[in-house]
């Protein structure tokens, strides 16, 4: 990422996001830019994913066909062949860990080979780098790297030709000579390890003496070696415990300057003026709490106070209401909506698709019945609800935009073209944003920042988030909890339909859903794709398809075939907003049997009449994706049951995810399973869902303590330095801010 522009305060910031280019030149900046490193803070960053000690030995067994590796083992035995080219031969040997083995092959001229086999004797031991190849259904290494090693894991030979990988096995030896240790780092064909860890040693000379990016009383009381005692340790490694030490102090600054930044601003958030909103006796809430046709779980009772005290001060709530699928929260929102509306403000959800917006405004309409209306029908005091989506004809639109304008509409419901449309508020003083995770925080700021005063924001997520994520990725929110579901809820079986081993049960899945629509319950059968030409390419894991699973072509067959005589829905994201609200309408009233839509419906959704669901081609889904679709089912009295219909490999990762996601429904073992598979996505800027993450080296569950301790310090560090007077605090902050806006702008 280029840094231009950014205004640093210390000389230690400006040298660590210097360009590489200045650094080490424009042809290895550029190759090192193919990794992500464009600075020298990107490059002091790119840490070998893993260290060799010239003492161990690699289990072979591990290797896999096609991996770029390095191992230490010992060279079994080994011999000289002749080829059918008389100027070459080839010497053969034989690695071992002692157990298992791998053949490494050289081809040269005859003197080379002679070079080679003398020092690969037999019992030697060294570290080999290269791809493992197969050869007549057995691994192979062609031509590795190498060098030879005594027994106290000292280099004692090397490869010594007058080729081009003399270079690389200078680097490789002076690695080993200098520590007895290796740093394997992440490279690529133009930038081989070797040449990353030549870069970062000229890069190290460079920073020799600069000064710390931490305050020296954090450095002495978190016990942590300097930043530069730090990348020293990760890359010239002299022993495990020194890497060790050297990425914990990387760890916790990265820790600590994303929890800097998420204090700064609650402090922030604090500081501004919010309207005090009270509950009024006599008001839409109490007639609303009054008509209620069910009791709100214990849970729902003590998130409703929560929120209630925070509105009820003049400084803005910034609240994160997290709850399983299903767990209710949306009537709690409401309850604070209505509560906004009777203190005299208006509320407004955002919701990220409008098929969510229409059916939160279609069941806000159900629940308040006369609260809300206009004309004679309304009941006294009632307020108008009013939604803004971006499909709206120009009339309802300029409608909708006057009566958000004028203060007429106390409730408002509307999905993105509320942040782009020219939307002005009369008196905004709640902001509920429904699945945050689509939204980031600038987003949810779009909002907030247009009204005098500043209006207060609950966020709402059905994504089950564990604590140390929440700290991380939600740091600017307090957090509530939903676990306990409402009663009257049913159980959800979920079954994986494996069709490499039972093609026949997918026959079975149609008869099942055809039992469910005789017995008056309703079915969504969803797909990955919208048509035929949405197909993706088959992946490794997964070279066949067994069915064609897009949505347009799905219903016609299942019209013509299994399904004859059904009535079907079709509901994708290219349907016109009114054929899609039509679609969701017939099938919430019972008109339509069968929904075969997309992932469309995985959030919000409400249809408790439907039972059942089947998603097709499952291994395309993540594994919160299943969760929260399969939370479209059981929503009332009757058992679910989700089919979960795939052609994956029965030992593969798709294969185990279905399998997890199978197995249980708690959605914090779900979401922590996930996240050991994938990074926690954009903390501080849109993109909050996975993908690319500005996290370096954190990992939110497994680095769970160092977040909670960088936390506390932090806000000590806060309370101390309200101003960021310390330049040094002020560039962390700087730089993750600055890294946030540019994931945003990118």
């Amino acid at each position: 990422m280029a840094w231009t522009g950014v205004q640093w305060k210390t000389t230690t910031a400006r040298e660590l996001h210097a360009p590489l280019t200045e650094v080490l030149g424009e042809r290895a900046a550029k190759a090192l830019a193919g990794l992500g490193c464009e600075t020298v803070d990107d490059l002091m960053h790119h840490l070998p994913r893993r260290y060799l000690s010239g003492t161990d030995t690699t289990d072979l067994s591990d290797l896999k066909v096609g991996q770029d590796v390095a191992i230490v083992a010992r060279v079994s035995r080994s011999a000289v062949y002749d080829t059918s080219t008389p100027s070459r031969q080839r010497l053969e040997c034989v690695l071992t860990d002692g157990r298992n083995s791998i053949r490494a092959t050289f081809f040269g001229r005859p003197y080379l080979v002679t070079y080679w086999a003398s020092q690969l004797a037999q019992d030697v031991r060294g570290i080999f780098v290269g791809k493992v190849g197969e050869f007549q259904g057995r691994p192979q290494m062609s031509h590795p790297d190498y060098v030879l090693l005594n027994g106290q894991g000292r280099i004692v030979a090397r490869m010594n030709e007058k080729t081009e990988k003399k270079q690389a096995h200078a680097a490789m030896a002076r690695q080993v000579t200098r520590g007895g240790m290796v740093g394997i780092y992440p490279a690529s064909a133009k930038l081989p390890t070797w040449q990353v860890s030549e870069c970062a040693d000229i890069v190290l000379d460079r920073l020799a003496g600069l000064e710390d990016t931490l305050p020296p009383q954090v450095v002495a009381a978190e016990h942590l070696p300097t930043l530069v005692q730090a990348f020293e340790a990760v890359h010239r490694p002299q022993d495990s415990d020194g890497v060790a030490a050297g990425m914990a102090r990387l760890k916790f600054e990265e820790a600590l300057a994303l929890q800097l930044t998420m204090a700064y601003r609650r402090a922030s958030q604090s500081s501004k003026a919010a309207p005090a909103i009270r509950q009024r006796p006599g008001g839409l809430l109490e007639a609303f709490d009054g008509r209620l046709p069910f009791v709100l779980t214990a849970g729902q009772k003590a998130v409703a106070e929560e929120i209630e005290a925070d509105m009820a001060r003049a400084t803005p709530m910034q609240r994160l209401l997290q709850g399983e699928v299903g767990s209710g929260k949306t009537v709690v929102a409401l309850r604070a909506m209505l509560a906004a509306v009777d203190a005299g403000y208006q509320a407004v959800l955002l919701a990220p698709t409008e098929v969510l917006a229409t059916q939160h405004s279609q069941t806000f309409a159900a629940w308040l019945g006369d609260l809300v209306g206009e004309g004679l029908e309304a009941a006294p005091g009632s307020t108008r609800l009013v939604t803004l989506t971006g499909s709206m004809s120009a009339i309802a639109r300029h409608n909708a935009l006057d009566a958000i304008a004028s203060g007429d509409a106390g409730i408002v419901i509307g999905t993105h073209a509320l942040l782009y449309e020219r939307v002005r508020f009369a008196r905004l003083g709640l902001v509920v944003v429904d699945e945050q995770h689509r939204f980031g925080v600038e987003q949810r700021a779009v909002l907030s920042d247009q009204a005098a005063l500043t209006p207060h924001v609950l966020v709402m997520t059905a994504t089950p988030i564990p604590r140390s994520v929440a700290m991380t990725v939600f740091g600017d929110l307090e957090v509530s909890t939903l676990s306990e579901m409402p009663a009257g809820r049913a159980d959800v079986a979920t079954t994986v339909v494996a069709l490499r081993e039972h093609k026949a049960w997918l026959d079975r899945a149609w008869q099942r859903l055809l039992e469910e629509v005789a017995a008056g319950r309703q079915v969504f059968v969803v797909t990955p794709r919208i048509d035929a030409k949405d197909a993706d390419e088959p992946s490794e894991e997964d070279p066949v398809r067994p069915l064609s699973a897009a949505a347009v072509e799905l219903a016609m067959n299942l019209a013509s075939g299994p399904l004859s005589g059904v009535n079907l829905g079709l509901l994708h994201g290219r349907l016109p907003a009114a054929a899609k609200a039509e679609a969701m309408a017939r099938f919430a009233s019972g008109a339509t049997d069968v929904l075969i839509c997309t992932s469309v419906i995985e959030v919000g959704v409400d249809v408790p009449n439907a039972s059942m669901m089947i998603i097709l081609d499952a291994d395309r889904f993540g594994i919160s994706q299943l969760h929260q679709l399969r939370g479209r089912i059981g929503r009332g009295n009757h058992p679910g049951v989700c089919l979960l219909v795939t052609g994956a490999q029965p030992d593969s990762k798709a294969m185990q995810r279905l399998e997890t996601v199978a197995a249980t429904r708690d959605g914090f073992k779900l979401a922590e399973y996930d996240l050991l598979a994938r990074r926690e996505g954009d903390v501080l800027g849109a993109q909050q869902s996975g993908g690319r993450s500005t996290l370096r080296l954190l990992r939110a569950l497994d680095d769970a303590a160092v977040i909670g301790r960088a936390r506390e310090v932090a806000e000590k560090m806060v309370a101390d330095d309200p101003g960021r007077a310390d330049p040094r605090v002020a560039d962390l902050v700087t730089a993750v801010e600055y890294q946030g806006d540019w994931f945003d702008r990118n």
